[in-house]
């Protein structure tokens, strides 16, 4: 009995003493902390929120399911941050636990389709892409995890390529350009689309279906909530459901800055023997780093990170994926597209309330070779600005008017100014709403890219409004 207290008092003392240690923790430390949970948070949130938040218009409402849109998003989107207004998204959401998943994926009449994945980890592979010649043909491919049971990598009579992902939940989807100027090939791409077939291997193999172990999933909604209300208990379980490299470093040290804390791979999560910490102060720091990343992202003077953003896993280093984790996940690599931010030309926000232009020359356009945007978001959310004429960007798919000379001038303003034709105007909604400006390069020139700079938005006076 004496031996039972002792052992007791000694796990009482070690708790104690990690609860002193976490309210201790310096604002470095809790940094690091945000710093190395970033991706995991932001995909953890923007995975779950596509496969069950029931709210989301473009979710698939359940795992292994696909959403095949009837056409482009808007601001009913508010599920995940930063959405995109100028490509079709074909989305898949997978279970990768009880068996592996096979997805048939159809040819494409499109100049621009690429299929990314990704995991709970947030490393980001392009397995097919038009510019390396994919979707001329149907295509099947195989997914698989480490924990997935029965299957091991092996080849399958009938799949083309075999995708082994960083995680047991993950997403697959395609970015399609929908040449929605041309509504004949649109609506033809668009049946292509409903042709895309997801199933089982068991159901490919026509064997007898495999029994789906129940899951419980923490809470997931956003970053902020995360980080502040339930951060170790989402960890713990995206621990348990992704694959560490030993050779990696991003990944050692993760482990490593968690371990003291209680939350360690394949363990379940228990209050009692994790470390508390104070959640409100560590979203501020969240919060903090957030800030940080738009204000890299829209530096006037270019983002430094942009080539090293949403590269393979042995690629990527700690500042990028924060970066691409906190202000907008799922991007594409740099050879696929690039997204610069556009600032001001004096530095300061660009605010609902005011009228901003952008001007480009025809020399001055985005080096595209598929095609460009620019699309208008609220800051703080990340979200499309709603407003009656569901305009949310300027390109090809949102519309834009070159002028005589090939240049194009895009105005940002709560109403449209006189003179200003509608496919150059993007709503901002008025008010005191501070908004970011994000540009959308397809399949980019890399080499010219790294001379060619993004615009700058200068402030005008408010003019006079055309009636709608």
């Amino acid at each position: 009995m004496k031996k039972v207290w002792l052992s007791l008092l000694v796990l009482w003392g070690f708790l104690n003493a990690c609860q002193s240690v976490a309210g201790e923790m310096s604002d470095d430390e809790l940094n690091n902390i945000v710093l190395r949970s970033y991706q995991y948070v932001a995909m953890y949130n923007s995975i779950n929120n596509v496969a069950m938040q029931d709210r989301n218009p473009f979710g698939t409402h359940g795992w292994n399911k696909v959403f095949v849109p009837a056409g482009l998003q808007n601001h009913e989107v508010t599920a995940v941050p930063r959405p995109n207004n100028d490509t079709l998204y074909l989305t898949s959401t997978l279970d990768l636990r009880d068996d592996a998943i096979v997805i048939r994926f159809p040819a494409f009449d499109s100049k621009y389709v690429s299929l990314e994945t990704s995991a709970y980890d947030h490393f980001v592979e392009m397995p097919l892409s038009t510019t390396k010649g994919d979707f001329r043909k149907a295509t099947t491919l195989l997914f698989y995890s480490d924990r997935t049971k029965n299957y091991h990598g092996e080849p399958v009579r009938g799949v083309d390529r075999i995708l082994k992902m960083n995680g047991d939940f993950a997403v697959a989807f395609l970015r399609i350009a929908p040449h929605s100027t041309d509504k004949v090939r649109m609506e033809r791409i668009l049946a292509q689309m409903k042709t895309q077939q997801l199933m089982t291997l068991s159901d490919f193999q026509g064997t007898a279906a495999r029994p789906v172990t129940p899951v419980e999933f923490p809470a997931f909604s956003n970053d902020q909530s995360v980080f502040k209300n339930n951060f170790l208990e989402v960890m713990q379980f995206v621990f348990n459901h992704t694959s560490f490299d030993p050779d990696f470093e991003m990944d050692q040290k993760v482990l490593s800055a968690f371990k003291p804390l209680g939350v360690e791979p394949g363990k379940a999560f228990d209050t009692t023997k994790v470390v508390h910490i104070d959640g409100e102060r560590l979203a501020t720091v969240a919060a903090k780093v957030l800030a940080e990343s738009l204000s890299i992202w829209n530096d006037p003077k270019g983002n430094p990170y942009l080539a090293g953003l949403f590269v393979p896993k042995k690629n990527m280093a700690l500042k990028p994926m924060v970066l691409q984790s906190a202000v907008g996940p799922l991007g594409m690599p740099a050879d696929q597209a690039q997204y610069p931010g556009i600032g001001t030309v004096d530095g300061q926000p660009i605010l609902a309330s005011g009228h901003y232009l952008v001007r480009m020359t025809k020399d001055q356009l985005p080096p595209a070779r598929a095609f460009w945007s620019v699309t208008v978001y609220d800051s703080k959310h990340g979200l499309f600005i709603p407003n009656e004429f569901y305009k949310y960007s300027v390109g090809e798919n949102g519309g834009v008017k070159l002028n005589a000379q090939g240049g194009v001038d895009i105005h940002i303003a709560p109403t449209r100014p006189d003179g200003v034709v509608a496919e150059n105007w993007l709503p901002s909604g008025g008010g005191d709403t501070q908004l970011d400006l994000i540009m959308r390069i397809y399949a980019p020139d890399v080499g010219i890219m790294k001379t060619w700079h993004a615009p700058k938005a200068v402030k005008l006076e408010l003019q006079g409004v055309v009636k709608e």
